[in-house]
């Protein structure tokens, strides 16, 4: 999947920056009665760091940013976070690392959905927003099984073609 997204990476932002910035909206509403200002946290499968600069400029957030598309990354321009190459099915984090972790639009490309929630629920204090593509996705019933049985589930919406979950450990 990475090799795609290598591939569309000059023209990722053109092609979804204006969906990406729905989503931010959507959670952002969401987030509204959770404190997440000044607070590290990591965005996994960040690309473009659409998401990853969102959260840098709306909430001040110390921001770390992971995703295995190196193409990708090397399309961030801004440069407001720290953005690395990785997998979520093995990041390079210690237990409670951060404070708030995020996955926007990313779930339904992990290699291994079940370990990427683990290990995303592993490095994460206690605040989660998640969101995966479900329209027109044949795995959509499994992944939100996978995600509620993870996470306790707070609130949860639907923004353009995704779900999005406000969850807590």
């Amino acid at each position: 999947m990475d090799s795609y997204y290598d591939g569309i990476a000059p023209g990722y932002n053109a092609l979804y920056g204006e969906e990406q910035q729905i989503k931010l909206q959507a959670i952002s509403r969401l987030l509204h009665n959770t404190s997440i200002s000044h607070l590290t946290l990591l965005d996994v499968g960040c690309g473009t760091g659409i998401s990853s600069d969102y959260f840098v400029d709306k909430f001040n957030c110390k921001v770390i940013g992971v995703d295995p598309s190196r193409e990708l990354i090397k399309q961030n321009q801004a440069n407001k976070s720290t953005l690395l190459v990785g997998f979520a099915e093995d990041l390079p984090f210690s237990d409670n690392h951060f404070d708030v972790v995020v996955s926007v639009s990313a779930i339904q490309n992990f290699t291994d959905v079940q370990r990427g929630l683990d290990e995303i629920k592993r490095v994460g204090n206690n605040v989660f927003v998640l969101t995966f593509m479900s329209k027109e996705n044949t795995n959509a019933d499994k992944i939100t099984e996978m995600i509620e049985s993870t996470f306790t589930v707070k609130e949860k919406v639907t923004a353009k073609n995704d779900t999005v979950y406000l969850a807590v450990k």
